[in-house]
């Protein structure tokens, strides 16, 4: 299994919300919603996945999408 839906099982498991998504030169992007506890305990958990590596991660926090319920996987962006 791969970022993508590794990360959809983690944010389900701790309830958190957001979306995930492949870009056209082969980084993912993830946006997760929730307590900054639970951030942390999903970005901790996600580097300790042995079939997941981590190179670099850049963090900022972006404004709370109101009412967004659950997580979501984008299967792929368009390089249009």
């Amino acid at each position: 299994m791969g970022l993508r839906y590794t990360a959809l099982y983690m944010c389900r498991d701790m309830k958190l919300t957001g979306w995930v998504k492949n870009l056209p030169d082969g980084r993912v992007e993830l946006e997760i919603q929730g307590d900054v506890s639970s951030l942390r305990r999903f970005y901790i958990e996600l580097k300790s996945q042995p079939h997941i590596h981590v190179a670099h991660a850049d963090i900022a926090e972006v404004p709370l999408v109101s009412g967004e319920r659950g997580f979501s996987v984008n299967p792929f962006v368009s390089t249009l």
